[in-house]
């Protein structure tokens, strides 16, 4: 007895003796994976449909990589999300790049700074007065090693009205004479300061007009300020240069509201007066001691003369003082760099700051420079050497020490000669 079933089933015996033929196996259909969402980054939802269900449409959607791993044919991984998500499936903002921001930050400071400074350099030059022309002046000694200066304060009322004249105990003398002369020597040795007395009996040499061009003959011994009346500025370097054998390279002259207006834009100068005095006629009255001077006070520091025992030498060196003082204050980071100290600094010196014609921005700084050196302990400021009187109550020259003064500085080497004044 048979207890199978006739037509047989699969894996089940058969009472045939012949072997049994291939036999269909049931098709069984596996359930579809469901996909799992995806980020819409903005293309078809078809296309995106069509992937899903494995059809392949030929269109491309122009990703690199893309569907979901382990699906249909023709899916592909998805991608990354661009950005940290949000809570709720948002996308996020990326995280700043804080090196990127600082190095653009950099580069527009540096570049900010730089057009401040050209911008700056290009309207202080415009603003300086050129009027001096050396070259007009014959028989010039040989360049030497160091920068020479001639600094020049004139008695010039120009541009003061006349309730100014009268604060400033400036009077009202018409035209200008010098009132301060002094040579800075700007050298790799050290800086030296040379007062030449307005008094100094001097040859004022053969010259060429500045003015009319012809030549004049030399005038003889008279005192030095005479030249600058004579003739200006360019007869003064003349003269200079003749009875010291030293080429001037550059000059500077300030007239007296020019010197207060600096003075004051800087907020006063800082100063150690070692004794008090008083005059009448410049208007001074100091007491000893650290004081910080305006405008009109510093005006009467430099001016006074009939107060000291020595005169006119004695207001030499209270002008080296205060002038090395200005500079020390002038040339700081503090003015430098801040263009509510500079500007108005600036723009209360240069409109009455008289240069030669060759005379830059770069070497009116490397002049103020110069000067704070020699406050600061890095140089020498003295007078010309004196060996005694000369007609007209003038002073007349040691001139074996102002050969070697001069001979020093034209070598470029420390200054040893001292003045005996």
């Amino acid at each position: 007895m048979n207890d199978w079933p006739e037509d047989g089933g699969y894996g089940r015996g058969n009472a045939n003796p012949d072997p049994e033929g291939a036999r269909r196996m049931r098709h069984v259909q596996r359930p579809q994976q469901q996909q799992p969402p995806r980020y819409d980054q903005g293309y078809n939802p078809n296309f995106t449909q069509a992937q899903g269900s494995g059809y392949d449409s030929g269109y491309s959607s122009g990703q690199v990589y893309g569907g979901p791993q382990g699906g249909g044919h023709g899916s592909v991984p998805p991608q990354q999300p661009p950005y940290p998500q949000q809570p709720g499936g948002q996308p996020g903002r990326p995280a700043p790049d804080w090196r990127k921001r600082a190095k653009i930050g950099s580069i527009v400071l540096v570049v900010g700074v730089l057009a401040w400074g050209i911008g700056t350099y290009a309207w202080a030059s415009s603003q300086m007065r050129n009027e001096v022309d050396l070259s007009k002046v014959i028989e010039r000694p040989s360049e030497g090693d160091c920068t020479t200066y001639l600094i020049v304060g004139s008695d010039s009322r120009e541009g003061m009205s006349a309730e100014e004249k009268k604060k400033l105990h400036t009077g009202s003398a018409a035209g200008k004479r010098t009132d301060s002369m002094m040579i800075l020597a700007a050298c790799s040795s050290g800086n030296t300061m040379v007062s030449l007395p307005r008094d100094s009996w001097v040859s004022i040499p053969s010259f060429v007009g500045s003015e009319s061009g012809k030549q004049y003959p030399a005038r003889g011994a008279s005192k030095l300020n005479a030249a600058y009346a004579m003739d200006g500025p360019e007869l003064l370097v003349r003269t200079v240069e003749f009875n010291t054998g030293l080429r001037i390279d550059h000059y500077a002259e300030i007239g007296f509201a020019g010197f207060a207006n600096i003075v004051d834009a800087l907020g006063g100068v800082d100063l150690n007066i070692e004794k008090g005095f008083k005059d009448k006629k410049s208007g001074a009255n100091f007491a000893a001691g650290e004081q910080t001077l305006n405008g009109e006070q510093a005006l009467a520091f430099v001016r006074t003369r009939y107060a000291f025992a020595q005169s006119d030498l004695q207001r030499t060196k209270n002008q080296q003082k205060f002038l090395s003082a200005l500079a020390n204050q002038a040339a700081t980071p503090g003015t430098i760099l801040n263009p509510f100290a500079l500007y108005p600094t600036l723009g209360a010196g240069l409109d009455t700051l008289i240069v030669d014609k060759d005379m830059s921005l770069y070497d009116l700084g490397k002049m103020f420079f110069a000067m704070k050196g020699i406050n600061s302990g890095d140089g020498k400021s003295m007078n010309m050497p004196i060996s005694g009187s000369a007609p007209q109550n003038s002073l007349k020259w040691d001139m074996p020490k102002v050969k070697q003064l001069v001979e020093q500085i034209r070598n470029d080497e420390k200054v040893t000669v001292e003045s005996n004044q």
